[in-house]
């Protein structure tokens, strides 16, 4: 007689234990572990402990009775941060850099780095790489330096060069004009080769058969870069346009902070420089916090909706 055979049991790879399962986990990847621990204490430390902070935005704040013992005013400091022109001005101000930076700024690293892409000398490319990325190194401090020594209305190097070769430059750090165009000048200068190393990493991972069987089919360099490299990157470039546009309403602080003058507050007044005056030179916390409690929501408001944007076009976003 033929015994029937016993049913055999499917082998799980893993037990459905948590426990279990983040035992393992620490295991495997303690060490990758160890390496995250330092940006979420950086990110506990400076980003979520200081969000009791907003309590502020509803509060008519005094620095002798602190967060705690300060009086609750409800929406009192939104009401007058609405009422306030100058506010609305920074705001117009903030769109209009971001997006000039969002519309120029942003393509420049994509396009440097398709440029990088097609040297053939690995040595040239490397040395331009090396060279592209110094300036992001530099502080916006010793940059606004540089810039003193090359277009001071007085001195400076290139005005004293267009002025000896009959040219009248104008004065571009007071000038409402040219204020803005050498904000987005230096911002690329700064940032384009930093920029491009995160696109130059995903080119990097492209299957090189692609672009052999585009040239054997006859397609030339621009159209390879078109129709085989740009659509390669793009969910990186969307996870980036999407994170830029995240913070959409800073418009650059540092920067503004330490090229503008009351001259140019007229293009240049931003929402951090606006908040900057308001809550630690005049002392009005309340208005202040209101003021950076507005522009998170909105930056929030921006991302998600960016986001479900994305995905809209099936395209994958941050989640």
């Amino acid at each position: 007689m033929k015994t029937a055979s016993k049913p055999v049991k499917p082998v799980v790879p893993f037990s459905t234990d948590k426990h279990l399962t983040w035992k393992r986990s620490w295991q495997k990847y303690s060490k990758l572990y160890i390496l995250m621990l330092p940006g979420f204490v950086y990110l506990i430390i400076m980003k979520y402990i200081p969000m009791y902070g907003l309590a502020i935005a509803f509060q008519e704040f005094t620095v002798f009775k602190g967060v705690f013992g300060s009086a609750f005013v409800g929406l009192k400091n939104f009401e007058s941060l609405i009422s306030n022109s100058m506010f609305w001005a920074s705001v117009v101000n903030t769109l209009r850099i971001s997006f000039l930076k969002l519309l120029i700024t942003f393509p420049a690293p994509i396009v440097f780095a398709l440029l990088l892409n097609e040297l053939s000398s690995r040595k040239f490319r490397r040395v331009v790489q090396t060279i592209s990325y110094l300036p992001h190194f530099v502080s916006w401090v010793v940059l606004a330096g540089l810039l003193d020594v090359f277009i001071n209305s007085s001195n400076g190097v290139l005005i004293v060069f267009l002025k000896t070769i009959g040219l009248t430059p104008p004065n571009i750090m007071t000038s409402n004009t040219w204020f803005v165009p050498m904000l987005i000048a230096t911002d690329i200068y700064k940032n384009i080769g930093y920029g491009a190393i995160v696109y130059m990493a995903a080119i990097s991972s492209i299957d090189p058969g692609l672009y052999e069987s585009a040239a054997i089919d006859g397609a030339g360099r621009l159209k390879q870069a078109i129709y085989i490299t740009l659509p390669s990157i793009m969910p990186v470039i969307i996870v980036l346009f999407i994170f830029n546009i995240g913070h959409i309403l800073d418009g650059g602080f540092h920067q503004i902070f330490i090229l503008y003058n009351p001259l140019v507050y007229r293009t240049a007044d931003i929402i951090d420089t606006y908040i900057y005056r308001i809550g630690i030179v005049s002392s009005d916390y309340s208005t202040a916090a209101a003021a950076q409690f507005f522009k998170s929501v909105i930056g929030m408001l921006l991302v998600i909706g960016t986001n479900y944007g994305v995905r809209m076009f099936n395209q994958k976003g941050l989640w």
